[in-house]
């Protein structure tokens, strides 16, 4: 699948220019355009991978604004993302509309820019193209605060409407404790980029083996037509012995797009893609859910051809049809003979039980009621501070 990403806010950038960046190391090819908007000038300055021409700063001529950003208010973001709709329709100028097959809008939900301006361009993207715009959207920690929670509680409502689906990430659920906090925000960048490029990039010519079982973005489209929220599974592992020595030599796919007889004594090709696919969703999703309430599901395994096998795949989409109690499971392959790791990604498509968007709302309103409270009692106090006791004195 070719898109067009468009990283909005300071989070959403970062993680466009981290997604152009894998794309390039991993040599596929998925980004036709790169477009990073925020309200903050020096955010903007740190990006490295999206041209200074294909960055956009919004909301100059607000007096709140100025480039110094939002200030963590989601309707600011989204009050300029409207006032400035003209500057972000002329800088989506320059997408290959031919070439691309969908658009996919990032961003962060804790702050401001992101969480209101996300959802505005969103919409209107809908409405300029007829190619399908998907959102990914980036939960703040729970330890980031109530503000942050009411803002993303808030954005995921607007973001799911506005998009044709959105793939949730949860800070939560992949926090480590031995990390700074930005090398923690660098390594979730670099965990969310590359499951991004391992499912959309399948199935795109450039210069990678075309198998039988290969993926494109029909695929990748129906099973996100369903709307809604979805997360994504990722696992890999270690390339055989004798794929390592001989990486590279396409004699070893057999013409039935089987794998050749493993002469290295490593584990057998199906077992292992079985066991692969099997590692990704029980392990950590993108965004912990109930994989019982995906209503459709897709599978790409990735890696060099010598790794695959069509008995381990199809065993795969059995299981993924077992778990989530749905037919609707596409499998395919990704050939990628430079590989060093074989991959699985799988979606789940519009799941509905999702715990973290549960808890997010708790959070939310018990912050929402807290801010009431606070601006309630800090009004009293401020009054009283310049009255007199009896009130007998009138104000100027």
């Amino acid at each position: 699948m070719n898109i067009a990403v468009i990283g909005f806010g300071n989070a959403g950038s970062k993680i466009a220019d981290r997604l152009i960046a894998y794309e390039a190391d991993t040599q596929r090819s998925l980004c036709r355009f790169a477009l990073a908007i925020n309200s903050a000038t020096i955010d903007l300055e740190k990006l490295t991978e999206i041209p200074p021409e294909n960055r956009l700063l919004i909301g100059q001529t607000d007096e709140r604004v100025k480039g110094h950003g939002a200030g963590a208010d989601p309707e600011i973001g989204a009050e300029i993302a409207r006032q400035d709709v003209h500057e972000l329709e002329r800088a989506l100028d320059g997408v290959p509309i031919h070439a691309v097959d969908a658009f996919l809008v990032i961003a962060g939900l804790g702050g401001g820019t992101g969480s209101g301006g996300a959802p505005v361009l969103a919409s209107r993207l809908r409405e300029m193209y007829e190619e399908p715009v998907y959102g990914l959207a980036i939960f703040p920690s729970e330890d980031e605060g109530g503000r942050a929670s009411l803002n993303a509680a808030r954005s995921v409502q607007s973001f799911t409407e506005s998009t044709d689906n959105l793939i949730a990430f949860d800070n939560d659920a992949w926090r480590s404790s031995g990390n700074s906090l930005q090398g923690g925000y660098e390594r979730t960048n670099e965990e969310i980029a590359k499951r991004i490029a391992t499912l959309l990039a399948a199935g795109e010519y450039d210069g990678s083996t075309v198998s039988e079982t290969a993926m494109d973005s029909s695929d990748v489209r129906r099973t996100l037509s369903t709307g809604g929220i979805s997360t994504i599974a990722y696992a890999q592992s270690e390339l055989n012995p004798h794929t390592r020595e001989q990486k590279g030599l396409l004699s070893r796919f057999s013409g039935n797009g089987r794998t050749a007889t493993n002469g290295s004594g490593g584990p057998d090709p199906a077992k292992k893609v079985h066991g692969l696919v099997r590692k990704a969703v029980q392990s950590r999703l993108t965004c912990p859910a109930n994989i019982l309430s995906a209503e459709r599901s897709l599978i790409v395994v990735s890696g060099p051809p010598s790794e695959f096998s069509q008995k381990g795949l199809r065993r795969a989409r059995q299981w993924v049809e077992r778990e989530t109690s749905s037919a609707e499971v596409l499998a395919g392959d990704d050939p990628r003979k430079n590989a060093d790791q074989l991959s699985a990604a799988v979606v789940l498509s519009n799941v509905t039980e999702v715990p973290r968007i549960d808890r997010l709302q708790e959070q939310a309103v018990s912050a929402q009621d807290n801010i009431a409270e606070q601006e309630q009692s800090r009004e009293d106090e401020i009054r009283e501070l310049i009255t007199d006791d009896e009130d007998r004195l009138d104000p100027i």
